[in-house]
């Protein structure tokens, strides 16, 4: 049935572009379709970190717009708190259908040019199912790990080659595709190797002396694929495992796989700053690890550590960072946050002070982050059940969104005890995002005790818990 009426909505949308397409420009690329269930009044199309365009759904639901000096590569359609890559170039007119119940596994490409964004889409559904597939088999030693991963990419690659001989596709798309599986290859073992040399090290003399001879083939300057997560994600598993190894060259202690330590966040930055020289890749990982430095940072001392080290990057956006910093004086050990204005379920505005009577752990989320935060309140359900003498407070930082964030609340079970938004800002919120990693514990007066750590389920942050119930 639905089938059915999937087909019944493509077709009248592209019936109503047909209509309209009174012009024969093969140089422009259409871009149109309909969010089921939608999230806001719009879809933001971007590629390199900049917005392409905005689309604004009708009454309907529906979008669509022509698009001028569209250059062939991947692009980013966003409807917050998803979002899904797709290859555009001249001559393109793609419908899209998607429920944001379902996102991903609902989202529906058709019309001319369409197959290129669907081979994508069906990388990412496969490319999703490795993630857990490495959570599964990262135990096993690494003889059979390389078996695996080696068929996995084996048959990627015959099933690209099968499909490019039965459809025209672009030579342009062709190489993103094709080096696309490359990388998801190359990231499968990359993942595995950090996990075994944190959870199983005594694997670490079993690995293959070729295992990662992949990362000769990384290029860290691949500007067709910088707006593709699976590009991406590989760099940033390759810069954390690579601290790691750095780290226990010299210390062979559990502290290196701190990511959030200061150490740690240095060493991923040295090394992207030393093998990039393409300004997107390079700013994005920088703003990304720095900007965690700062938000860690837990007094002066800390924090001159880390704009000094900043000062000495090939970075765009340090008056971006020199900001935030400011932003963090507020956070800084020993700091109070007894006067901050939250809102509580009802409406109503409330201080840390009024809510807080004993040790406390805050920690923050955003609707716009979905994967994290489902990741989050189950984290914290179970930490609480081994906790009762902490309380958890959540705290959402989607300010104004009160409807959105009780529904999510109510949606999912979450419960509204100890849960809070922030009520007001005094910067934006993209400085407000910043901290989603950040937890605060703070004392029965609601003093930041320690602010330096991020969530996890880990050994490790749960001793820092113990400590913190034992101060």
């Amino acid at each position: 049935m639905r089938k059915f009426l999937l087909l019944g909505i493509i077709s009248s949308l592209v019936s109503l572009v047909g209509c309209n397409d009174n012009s024969t420009n093969s140089e422009r690329v259409y871009l149109g379709g309909k969010i089921v269930n939608p999230n806001l009044k719009y879809v933001i199309l971007s590629k390199d970190q900049e917005i392409v365009d905005t689309l604004s759904l009708n009454t309907e639901n529906q979008f669509g717009e022509y698009l001028e000096d569209i250059t062939p590569g991947i692009y980013t359609l966003q409807h917050n708190p998803e979002n899904q890559v797709v290859y555009l170039e001249p001559g393109d007119s793609i419908m899209v259908w998607v429920n944001t119940y379902d996102f991903d596994r609902s989202l529906n490409f058709s019309g001319r040019g369409s197959k290129e964004s669907s081979f994508l889409l069906n990388l990412f559904l496969r490319n999703r199912a490795n993630n857990d597939l490495v959570l599964n088999y990262y135990k096993i030693k690494p003889e059979e790990f390389e078996q695996i991963s080696d068929s996995i990419h084996n048959k990627r690659i015959e099933e690209f080659e099968e499909n490019t001989a039965k459809q025209d596709l672009s030579e342009t798309f062709n190489k993103i595709a094709r080096q696309g599986i490359d990388y998801e290859f190359y990231d499968l073992r990359e993942r595995y190797t950090y996990l075994i040399k944190k959870y199983h090290p005594e694997f670490v003399k079993l690995i293959p002396e070729d295992f990662n001879d992949y990362r000769d083939s990384i290029d860290f300057n691949n500007e067709l694929l910088q707006n593709y997560y699976v590009y991406t994600n590989t760099i940033d598993d390759y810069l954390r495992t690579r601290a790691v190894e750095f780290c226990l060259e010299e210390h062979k202690d559990r502290e290196c796989f701190n990511v959030s330590n200061f150490d740690n966040i240095k060493r991923r930055a040295t090394l992207i700053d030393s093998l990039s020289n393409t300004p997107a890749i390079k700013n994005k990982f920088l703003d990304i690890l720095l900007s965690k430095a700062v938000t860690m940072a837990s007094n002066e001392k800390d924090l001159a550590k880390v704009l000094n080290f900043a000062k000495g990057l090939d970075y765009e956006e340090i008056d971006q960072i020199n900001q935030l910093a400011n932003i963090q004086t507020n956070y800084f050990t020993g700091k109070s946050l007894a006067d901050l204005s939250i809102l509580n379920t009802k409406g109503e505005e409330v201080t840390y002070g009024d809510v807080v009577d004993q040790k406390t752990i805050v920690y923050l989320w955003s609707a716009n982050n979905i994967r994290r935060y489902i990741w989050q309140f189950r984290t914290i359900k179970n930490l609480q059940e081994k906790y009762p003498e902490l309380d958890f407070i959540g705290v959402n930082l989607d300010m104004g969104q009160q409807n959105k964030w009780l529904r999510i609340l109510e949606e999912n079970n979450y419960g509204t005890e100890n849960q809070y938004q922030i009520a007001r800002r005094e910067f934006g919120s993209d400085f407000a995002t910043k901290y989603l990693y950040r937890l605060n514990f703070i004392d029965k007066d609601a003093v930041i005790i320690k602010g330096d750590i991020a969530l996890s389920s880990s050994p490790e942050f749960e001793s820092k818990l113990v400590e913190f119930i034992n101060q």
